[in-house]
């Protein structure tokens, strides 16, 4: 079995720097002070990242299908609402269904006492034609597998080739 795992960082707005001379500063660690006193803030950048996600889920899903393979994004609970009200969800599955390429596990962070925790909290799942209706596109990212392979076949050499003695 093979599994592929990837992961995709978040984008950021703004810039953390005086949040960070703040920590120092309540830790007792000497800071400029003229930095900690910027109101300058920070964030997610929920626009980006769920473009980001969405058009590369969009270019790599068709080849995991050619492969008769599956791609499991998994994101938080608060993402999923963001993209849910953004871009069109609602044919995305809310049972997942394994004949499904793409699968979506979602999960919520909860609190008790002083420690967080993950839980899984729901599983959709959709496929090509799917994530294409997310983006709202019309056509299709058409990676055709011959073309992959003679892509990679083209980039092996003589040293690269397995031989038997």
């Amino acid at each position: 079995m093979v599994i592929k795992i990837e992961l995709q960082t978040l984008d950021t707005t703004g810039t953390v720097w005086p949040e960070r001379q703040r920590l120092l500063e309540e830790l007792g660690v000497p800071t400029e002070n003229s930095q900690s006193q910027s109101g300058k803030t920070f964030g997610m950048n929920w626009k980006m990242t769920a473009k980001t996600i969405l058009v590369q889920l969009h270019h790599k899903i068709e080849t995991f299908e050619n492969f008769n393979k599956k791609l499991v994004l998994v994101i938080q609970d608060c993402f999923l609402d963001y993209i849910q009200r953004e871009f069109t969800f609602s044919h995305v599955r809310h049972q997942a269904q394994l004949g499904d390429s793409m699968h979506i596990h979602v999960y919520r962070m909860t609190q008790s006492d002083r420690s967080f925790k993950l839980a899984l909290d729901s599983r959709l799942s959709t496929d090509v034609e799917g994530i294409a209706r997310c983006l709202g596109l019309q056509a299709e990212a058409n990676v055709e597998l011959e073309q992959i392979l003679k892509t990679l076949e083209s980039k092996l050499s003589a040293n690269t080739l397995f031989t038997f003695i």
